[in-house]
């Protein structure tokens, strides 16, 4: 049997279970697979434990639950596999950095955590188009001028943002010959990780890298990305798909992770291996910036 088939068979397994006390064993069994053979496969494909992906898929569908129904958060508790609701609430603060009462209150629905369950269409996405583990790296710090746009998650405007972008670049003065594209995100500014939604409003910096801002024209926004540490994950084929990359970062290598976040922004890099928006062999860059 080929791994992408024992993976789709083990996470299939554990959606249909996902309320019951199951085994890792149990999982591997159901895959066709050893219990060694599939936590090393789902772990290097996925980028998390087989247990990792049971808890965060738990929480995840507990976390619509309380913003969807009326369950008491015992019986939600419960229904995720908890002894009590204070192991529950331990685990979801955990994750959500919340408590389930609050989130409740608050109707948060943040970005973090959003575990969607693993559909063919995302399991192809992860297993050919994302790196699960990025590369540490530092960097100098970089110029960039562009434009600032508005948008949601939910109502993603970036493609219109960098049409009016690429139209008018020709106007930036001091323009690094062959120079990176970046996209700038600005919505740490008003949120938080723990904030953030697909309905939240947040700015864009769409721009180019230059060597000085010196006569710099009134439209543009000039931007200083800074210097320290990142983390690099690789986006490959339509940006289409851009989101559903930025799902797995924040909701499975963020809540795995040892690494710290900076208060910096997080942006993309576009370099001669972008090829447009929708070719399938267009290759993307995102840094998270790291303490």
């Amino acid at each position: 049997m080929d791994y992408r088939r024992a993976l789709e068979q083990a996470i299939s397994y554990i959606e249909n279970h996902l309320t019951e006390a199951i085994t890792v064993e149990e999982v591997a069994q159901a895959a066709g697979y050893s219990y060694y053979h599939l936590t090393r496969q789902f772990s290097a494909i996925l980028g998390e434990s087989v247990g990792s992906y049971i808890k965060k898929r738990r929480l995840a569908e507990a976390a619509q639950k309380l913003l969807h129904s009326q369950d008491k958060v015992i019986t939600i508790a419960l229904t995720a596999g908890f002894e009590s609701a204070e192991a529950f609430s331990r685990a979801f603060k955990q994750v959500y950095q919340a408590s389930p009462r609050d989130y409740r209150k608050n109707q948060l629905s943040t970005f973090v955590g959003a575990k969607e369950r693993l559909d063919n269409g995302l399991l192809d996405h992860l297993t050919a188009n994302v790196t699960v583990r990025p590369k540490i790296v530092e960097l100098a710090s970089i110029k960039v001028a562009g434009l600032r746009g508005e948008t949601t998650l939910k109502d993603n405007r970036l493609r219109q943002l960098w049409d009016r972008a690429n139209a008018c670049y020709t106007q930036i003065p001091h323009r690094v010959f062959n120079g990176r594209g970046f996209g700038i995100c600005e919505a740490c500014h008003e949120n938080t990780l723990y904030t953030m939604h697909e309905d939240v409003l947040f700015t864009e910096v769409a721009g180019v890298e230059v060597t000085s801002f010196e006569g710099l024209p009134a439209e543009f926004v000039a931007k200083v990305i800074p210097s320290g540490r990142y983390a690099v994950f690789t986006h490959r084929g339509t940006l289409r798909m851009l989101p559903k990359t930025f799902e797995y970062i924040w909701g499975t290598w963020f809540l795995t992770t040892d690494e710290k976040l900076a208060d910096k922004e997080d942006f993309e890099v576009y370099d001669q291996r972008f090829l447009g928006y929708d070719h399938p062999e267009s290759e993307v860059d995102l840094y998270i910036p790291l303490q």
